[in-house]
């Protein structure tokens, strides 16, 4: 059963967001579902195509916001504002400039809508969802970052390639920050309960070389193409589904932690139960003393970002 209000406000007119938009507005995700950017007048412009494109698909109402007090009574926010990612450019030297956008932004959003669940999607999503779970100070849960979402789903994709299997039924994850120290969680992964490890096939050269793939494809697409944004706006309605639906799924989100898996004072992805309450619970998974290390040092290179 879909949340009372079923009402989705994408923050930010890019194309993350607008990619996302428009995959909610092809599974019919959300009932009303409002844009809202400085630039109003593109997204009326979105806005009506997006409307044209009704008559084959869903009842989705799709509004434009002039102000904050717009976003009243959304059950969730999607946050993707901010400057995108540059050839040659890392996540985290986008640090400083989007911290200083969300400060200008969110704090006057949830005035408004104080209930609402935060997803945090622009990057570097780790700094930002910790500093907004910082100086929003809604409850644990409430503010939660797509984080190694999308990576995963690139892993499974490239695991898939040479194991010869759907990646809907690989089971494995991609931990800690979202961006170059993140870590594949080989020793946890299975393929309809099987190990990954004892897979036919299977080798470590291989699972490395689907890693780098993973890791590499964002700096690979966004010297091709200029920028990332389907395949995240299509994460980004599946999280979404999960909490207005109540599903109970589980992703590997971005989320500040106190305590789970050893850290605190910090955001990491790690394997999350979604629902209508945003994260509603933490999986403690058995990683190996490799990838602990390789999880203390995506916390300790995040740290230095932190203020």
């Amino acid at each position: 059963m879909k949340m009372k209000n079923n009402k989705v406000a994408i923050v930010g007119g890019g194309r993350v967001g607008m990619s996302a938009a428009f995959a909610m507005i092809l599974r019919n995700t959300a009932r009303n579902l409002v844009l809202y950017d400085r630039n109003v007048d593109r997204m009326k412009g979105e806005q009506l195509e997006f409307q044209h494109s009704l008559s084959f698909l869903g009842t989705t109402t799709i509004t434009v916001a002039e102000t904050a007090s717009d976003l009243t009574d959304c059950d969730v926010i999607v946050y993707t504002a901010g400057i995108a990612q540059q050839p040659g450019e890392t996540r985290l030297q986008l640090t400083a400039k989007n911290l200083e956008i969300m400060d200008a932004i969110l704090p006057e959003i949830v005035k408004f809508t104080p209930n609402s669940v935060i997803l945090i999607v622009a990057n570097p999503v780790d700094i930002l969802t910790y500093h907004a779970a910082q100086i929003l100070k809604l409850p644990k849960g409430k503010v939660f970052g797509s984080g190694t979402s999308l990576d995963s789903a690139r892993f499974r994709f490239h695991l898939s390639e040479f194991l010869q299997i759907n990646p809907k039924n690989i089971h494995a994850y991609i931990l800690g920050e979202h961006g170059d120290s993140s870590f594949p969680a080989v020793s946890s992964a299975d393929i309809g309960g099987q190990p990954l490890i004892t897979m036919p096939g299977f080798s470590p050269e291989k699972v490395q070389q689907a890693y780098q793939k993973t890791r590499d494809a964002a700096k690979a697409i966004i010297t091709a193409k200029g920028s990332t944004y389907y395949a995240i706006g299509v994460v980004i309605n599946q999280i979404v589904d999960a909490i207005l639906r109540d599903t109970k799924r589980v992703f590997p989100v971005s989320l500040s932690l106190n305590n789970e898996y050893q850290q605190q004072k910090i955001a990491l992805s790690v394997p999350c139960v979604i629902g209508k309450n945003g994260v509603e619970k933490i999986l403690e998974i058995p990683l190996s003393e490799q990838e602990k290390t390789a999880l203390n040092q995506s916390a300790s290179i995040l740290k230095q970002f932190i203020k």
